[in-house]
């Protein structure tokens, strides 16, 4: 079975304009596991038109303090307006309907992770626009728009062809978007996960975090879970591997460094350099280990299960260090003497582990 796993920054631009920009990560092994990645780009002013898509998702703020978010839930009728700013973890479920605005002064940038299982497109987010020359108001004929919004053909027109931007457009200044209101949301719907305490902190290494429906309700609505490592310069992330058959995204958020991974039949399927702004995916049960380069490196994963099984094999939670003695030594073929060194090191190590020197 052929991979092609190599670390990319968005391969497809799918708008380019004055408000902003959106690209997307567009892969055969994408497809294949079911999983994509689009990048959101605001500029001040920029608005992007209230859409829905194909697939489950959550935004994860890269830069921007201004961000804000319009969202109607399915099955409900009432728009929730959240503020958003970096760290922010916004997670969009299936058949929500969304609109995004920066009001700052500055880019405001957002990565989006997701499966797409369900997708028209697999490994891709296909977006449905309410307006605008792509939107569905205007797909209608005139007939079925004056009788489904009781309007005469003038005014059927006006709410068909008087939005002539596509996904991605500039507000003129005075114009006032709705102000977040909804702090009854804020738990629910959204986490700064860059603020949250660690789940894990190794001096001299980085920190570790996790989020799941245990701390953010809408997870479970999109069925997908969040981590994030932070590792200080050449830390190391020690290899570990999902156990329960889900797949990850890891997207580079900061820095630079290394990434191996191990495949099937023991097969090194992928070793090489990543930098900020690349995404790559671990199929299933694959073995991911990452090094952090000379300024650190900061890792954003995405796993397709609410609650997923993660595997260490480099720690004293490690299925080495469950092993009887004998079974490890005959596993392994070394003497009792190295097998006891082998697991006194597992037993001292983390999952996050300082510079060697």
């Amino acid at each position: 079975m052929d991979f092609d796993l190599s670390p990319n920054c968005p391969q497809k631009t799918l708008f380019d304009g004055e408000g902003g920009s959106y690209k997307a990560w567009s892969s055969s092994d994408l497809a294949t596991a079911k999983v994509g990645g689009g990048e959101l780009v605001l500029k001040p002013r920029g608005f992007a038109l209230p859409h829905y898509a194909d697939s489950s998702k959550f935004g994860y703020v890269l830069q921007g303090t201004e961000g804000i978010v319009g969202m109607v839930l399915p099955n409900t009728s009432k728009e929730v307006v959240l503020r958003l700013k970096k760290g922010d973890v916004i997670p969009v479920p299936l058949g929500g309907s969304s609109w995004w605005y920066n009001n700052g002064d500055s880019d405001f940038v957002i990565v989006f992770l997701g499966e797409t299982s369900k997708a028209f497109v697999p490994g891709e987010f296909t977006y449905f626009l309410l307006s605008g020359t792509v939107g569905l108001v205007g797909g209608f004929s005139s007939e079925f728009t004056r009788q489904a919004y009781n309007l005469n053909e003038k005014e059927a027109n006006k709410l068909a062809k008087n939005q002539t931007g596509m996904l991605i457009i500039k507000l003129e200044e005075g114009i006032r978007m709705p102000n977040p209101h909804d702090k009854d949301f804020l738990d629910k719907m959204l986490y700064n996960i860059d603020a949250a305490p660690a789940d894990l902190e190794v001096p001299r290494a980085g920190v570790f975090k996790t989020l799941t429906a245990a701390k953010l309700q809408c997870l479970e609505q999109v069925g997908l879970s969040v981590s994030l490592v932070k590792l200080s310069a050449n830390a190391m992330y020690s290899p570990t591997c999902t156990a329960n058959g889900s797949t990850r995204l890891i997207y580079v958020a900061e820095g630079s460094g290394k990434v191996q991974m191990v495949g099937i039949n023991g097969t090194l399927v992928l070793d090489t350099k990543i930098e900020a702004g690349q995404l790559f995916l671990v199929p299933r049960f694959f073995t991911v280990a990452e090094i952090a380069g000379s300024e650190g490196m900061k890792l954003l994963s995405m796993t397709n299960s609410t609650w997923p099984v993660i595997e260490e094999f480099a720690t004293e939670k490690s299925v080495w260090n469950a092993l009887s003695p004998i079974v490890a030594q005959v596993a392994l073929n070394v003497t009792p003497e190295f097998e006891e060194l082998f697991k006194s090191n597992i037993n001292k190590s983390s999952i996050i582990i300082p510079p060697s020197n």
